[in-house]
Order: structure tokens, then sequence, then C-alpha cells
């Protein structure tokens, strides 16, 4: 019948898609991927009980340009051979671990943004394996390793232009910007399992406190593009893990819903948010989540 599967997730994304569309408003959207590379392939280290593997870089090479030169044999395939599929991959760069790549894809709306996440996803997997590594997106693979994350930067679009910004305002940021980013704030619990969807999500979490700040990495929501037309939200919660449609349709769900509430936003949080490990916390554990 060509119905859409209501369970589905990309059927859940499109009916949140549809309630902004309702709004005069469309998601757009870009997600950064983050993986580790291992010299190992999936076979050897199966047999070795997923207790060998070896990053295929020895340190931290966030920006660093000759290591990064060093994997061009991996990462040059997986760039080319995604933007021959279409996928508008911006470009590469080494994250802050060792082994550790981020690739960054130009953004999109919504539904085409979590479309290239998943087949980029797979490709990234199946391009290093053909040239004999493994790629994994488990959010925390080794305790006393820095965890793989897939921030989400979002806005809302109305008639091609970005409704989040405006010029009168500090920050360039709108009010309907500010209902918005006080619905992810009160409901990131409701929607954490959404975003951190298995049991290893959260043994990647920080302190993970619900503020946003401006330019603050610590925070789980950060305002990024304050002062011009790119203004927008990033959320840091989610890790490589997260089923982007059901993370994006569930933040475009709170979102919306802080704009039919008309929330307030609170003040901007200072300072570094992990120190505190009390207040305004999502859940912590995937049961907690569940139960939220």
């Amino acid at each position: 019948t060509h119905d859409l599967v209501p369970h589905a997730p990309r059927t859940v994304l499109k009916q949140q898609l549809k309630r902004a569309a309702d709004l005069g408003l469309a998601m757009m959207a870009a997600t950064e991927l983050e993986f580790f590379v291992f010299r190992e392939t999936f076979e050897t280290i199966r047999d070795a009980e997923y207790h060998a593997m070896t990053p295929i870089s020895p340190y931290n090479e966030d920006y660093h340009i000759f290591q990064t030169s060093k994997e061009e044999h991996v990462m040059r395939p997986i760039r080319n051979f995604l933007r021959e599929m279409g996928i508008p991959v911006e470009g590469s760069k080494g994250e802050a671990e060792a082994g550790q790549e981020e690739l960054n894809i130009k953004y999109a709306d919504a539904l085409a943004t979590a479309d290239h996440h998943t087949l980029a996803k797979h490709g990234i997997k199946e391009i290093a394996h053909q040239r004999g590594y493994a790629a994994t997106f488990i959010p925390k693979w080794h305790q006393d390793r820095v965890g793989s994350a897939s921030h989400v930067h979002q806005s809302l679009f109305s008639n091609g232009s970005n409704v989040f910004f405006d010029a009168k305002k500090p920050l360039s940021k709108s009010t309907v910007m500010d209902h918005y980013m006080a619905g992810l704030l009160k409901y990131a619990p409701d929607i954490t399992v959404f975003m951190a969807p298995y049991v290893n999500s959260y043994k990647r979490f920080a302190p993970t406190r619900t503020v946003w700040s401006v330019d603050n990495r610590t925070a789980a929501f950060r305002l990024v593009g304050e002062g011009s037309k790119s203004v927008r939200i990033e959320c840091r919660i989610p890790g490589s893990d997260m089923n982007p449609y059901l993370c994006m349709a569930a933040m475009l769900a709170a979102g919306l819903k802080g704009i039919e509430e008309k929330l307030k936003l609170p003040p901007a949080y200072s300072g570094d948010a992990y120190e505190n490990d009390t207040d305004n916390q999502i859940p912590k554990t995937l049961r907690d989540a569940r139960d939220a």
C-alpha cells in the first residue's frame, strides 16, 4: 500500500517534520561523525575476543597534519567514495584521541542529514574493512580512552531563512530560538533514551548538565555562530551510536513543545559544567533513561 510503517525510525522523524511543517518551519541539521580506526580487522579482533585493538595512530591527532596524512590511504577513499555516493562530505580530521577520526558532512534538511549519517557510517566501516582496518562507532571502546560523540547541530528555517536569527537580539538569537532551546532543556531527560540508546552510551558521559552556554564545550547545549545568520544549537549529548532519525525526531519534538508552551530560556551557564555533577543531570544509565 506504500503506507508509512509507523514505528520505523525514518517515519518517526517524518512525523515530527510534518508537525514543524504545519507551523511553517523546516528543521535543518548536521551531525558530526566520530569514530576509531584499528590496525586489526573485524575478524582478528573477534578471534582475540575483543581484547586486541590497536588504534591506527599512537597519540592524540586533533588537527595533527602529519599524522592524518599517514592515514590518507584510509580516509581519502572514505571521503571520495562517499562523495561519489552523493553524500556532501566537507572534510575529515583527526580527533582528540589516538586513532580517532571525525567526518563532517554539509548541513541539510533533517531527513537528508539522517540519511547521509546512516549511509556514511556503513560506508566508513566497509571502506576501512576493504583496506584491512576496522572502524568502530562504539561510543566508549576503552575506559581510559576518550569517547566518540555525534554532536547534532540544528536550526529552524522558514522560506529559506533561519528563524533562529534576529539581528536585533543579543547573540542574534530570536525569541523562537529561546523557546526551542528552553524546550530542549526541559525535556532533555525525557528524550535521553533516543540520544543514548545503549548501555555503552552512558559509559562515555562526563557529568552532563542540561544547561546552555555560548561556545562552551562542557554544556549539553551550545550556541554556535552567535552574531551571524548561521546561529544554531549544538546538542553535545548524543554519542556515535545514536540513531539519527530517532534522535533528531526527539529533539525536534522537545523544541516544538518549547515553542508551543512559550517556555522561557534561563540565562546562559558560565564556567565548567563538568565540575557540577549534581544539578540538572540527564539520566546516567539506560535504565534511568528508559524510566524517564
